[in-house]
């Protein structure tokens, strides 16, 4: 018997490092195969931009994409696309560029550093055409620079102005016999709104139509500069809804024409010389990621720290800004001599306002030991990203950035009359100090945790305001009057003192160089990649985890439960985030 279990154990321990040893070699094989697999580009190429794609600050690298499918690259970063068309104007096997219009998910600022980008290459003379079956109005503000725009005969293109719409829960909190307990600081901290009223309260109508209007006027303005319209005709046509057909929106000189599919890539023939039996060489900006090196090489090192996402403790997911995690970053950045300025580009709508807090302190002693520190704000920077972006040398935003949001809430659930006359469960328990009870959402605060809870609110409240005085050299009775927990678009944010200039993140980096001294730098970029070996195992493992709870739970049910996981980690914890998740219709 004791040699089977001997042998057994022996060929199982053969299976495991058998194993191993082919995830390895598989590993090894595969990221040779992507290595050596490098896209040809074919002469009178045409470049497509997908509008439609959800763009975000850093690539998520897949090494194994467009090995299965021509047509299957991932969707680069927002300043890897910049970098690319611009890379394409000196390429002569790119003749133009294509722009697929559709729903766009991306918000003001990335769309504005796209359409700078385009407005660039529109310069050398290529041609820029956009087409759609539907274009809607954050599409347009990108497409307007197109040379040439059409539309499906049969589909829209949207021309009404702008709405936001809120989600109110007060009526279903009660009908629910539950009670959000609240603490905030700041008019216009409205996160905790949906919670505790029924409709918007006239600070939070005044900043998101202010908000609003700034995002509404770019549109206008933008359009008429390309078009070559007046803002009052095209103000007219909104209010009047003198567009309502695709035919109005040609008459009225937004689009050039009503065209199908196929008319479009007939006229791109003839515009590329080619025969009208040919295919046009589309090449997604995926593929033209693989297939070119754009990014430029020196002697000296800018680090570039992309932060996206919620600010939570800890090291964070993937898609978080992790305290410990970028604490450690800039900390990196800061001890290693062969970099000579940290620029971190911030979309965010805040967290944590601990973690906000232990990142701004890595900021700082980085900008006092002499290394130039430059932000540069994306769609959002808010509330606890404007915590720790505020002391930085130089802050960058783009006109349609949303920013500011000083303030701070907590929320704490009270869920007793739910649990007892909905559900029918009691508690009950001991406890050795009449305050021992940790915070929880089985009964009702004592009155000593509410002054508590709104202690800690005032004191980081006071403690953000100061932040800011410092950084941004203000009072801190000037922070107060422009912070109040309100929203500003980054256009107002400069004439506020909150930015230093209006600017792209290249903008930006040529600041951090200028201020470094160095005309001659590479990027590193930060987080890292992970490898192909770590992407395999990493992304199984979180697959079949999330699998698993999908088919538990279904696709509303997971989405329902993703929600609570993250507000249970919120539960009485102090807040600097932006007061609403944004969409912008």
């Amino acid at each position: 018997m004791g040699g089977f279990f001997k042998s057994f154990l022996a060929a199982l321990l053969a299976l495991v490092i058998f194993t191993v040893l082919m995830v390895f070699v598989l590993a090894g094989w595969l990221g040779s195969l992507v290595s050596s697999k490098k896209p040809d580009i074919d002469a009178k190429s045409v470049l497509v931009i997908d509008l439609t794609q959800s763009i975000r600050e850093q690539m998520q690298d897949n090494p194994l994409s467009g090995l299965s499918s021509e047509d299957q690259y991932d969707v680069p970063g927002l300043y890897d696309l910049v970098r690319l068309v611009r890379h394409a104007k000196a390429d002569s096997a790119i003749k133009g560029i294509y722009l697929k219009c559709g729903e766009d998910p991306n918000g003001f600022a990335t769309n504005e550093e796209i359409r700078n980008a385009l407005i660039d290459f529109k310069k050398t003379g290529k041609f820029i055409y956009a087409y759609g079956e539907i274009i809607p109005q954050k599409a347009y503000y990108v497409a307007n620079v197109a040379n040439r725009i059409y539309c499906n005969p049969k589909g829209s293109i949207d021309w009404r102005g702008f709405s936001v719409e809120m989600t109110f829960l007060k009526g279903t909190l009660q009908k629910l016999d539950i009670q959000p307990q609240i603490f905030y600081a700041g008019k216009f901290k409205s996160a905790t709104e949906p919670l505790r009223e029924d409709k918007m309260t006239d600070a939070n109508r005044l900043q998101l139509t202010a908000l609003l209007n700034d995002f509404y006027d770019r549109l206008l303005y933008s359009t008429a500069k390309e078009r070559d319209l007046d803002t009052t005709q095209l103000r007219r046509c909104v209010n009047e809804h003198l567009v309502q057909r695709p035919e109005d929106a040609v008459a009225y000189k937004l689009i050039d024409g009503l065209r199908y599919d196929d008319e479009v890539k007939d006229e791109l023939r003839r515009k590329l010389q080619v025969d009208k039996h040919d295919m046009i060489n589309f090449v997604p900006i995926g593929k033209y990621a693989r297939a070119v090196d754009y990014k430029v090489t020196g002697k000296d090192r800018i680090s570039l720290i992309y932060a996206e996402g919620d600010i939570v403790d800890g090291k964070g997911e993937k898609s978080e800004i992790g305290s410990d995690t970028y604490r450690w970053l800039i900390r990196k950045a800061r001890f290693d001599k062969n970099i000579k300025a940290i620029v971190i580009r911030v979309n965010s709508g805040g967290g944590s306002s601990l973690a906000s807090e232990n990142i701004w302190r890595e900021v700082s002693l980085a900008r006092k030991e002499g290394k130039p520190v430059v932000i540069s704000f994306g769609d959002v920077a808010a509330s606890g990203a404007y915590y720790f972006s505020c002391h930085a040398d130089s802050v960058f935003a783009m006109p349609g950035t949303i920013t500011g949001s000083i303030g701070v809430f907590i929320v704490v659930p009270n869920l007793k009359n739910f649990f007892n006359n909905k559900l029918g469960v009691t508690f009950d328990g001991v406890k050795t100090a009449p305050e021992a009870d940790p915070l929880t959402i089985t009964k009702p605060l004592t009155p000593f945790q509410r002054q508590r809870l709104q202690n800690d609110v005032d004191s980081t409240y006071l403690d953000f305001k100061t932040r800011v005085a410092d950084g941004r050299h203000r009072t801190i009775e000037y922070v107060d009057s422009i912070g109040q927990g309100r929203v500003w678009s980054g256009a107002r944010a400069l004439g506020l003192g909150l930015v230093d200039r209006i600017g792209t993140l290249q903008d930006a980096i040529d600041c951090a160089a200028r201020m470094a001294k160095t005309s001659d730098y590479s990027l590193r970029e930060y987080p890292e990649p992970k490898s192909l070996l770590d992407q395999l195992l990493g992304g199984y493992k979180h697959s079949m985890s999330s699998k698993a709870m999908q088919e538990q739970l279904g696709e509303d049910g997971y989405k329902t439960w993703s929600i609570i996981k993250k507000a249970k980690s919120m539960v009485g914890v102090s807040q600097a985030k932006l007061p609403f998740d944004l969409t912008i219709e």
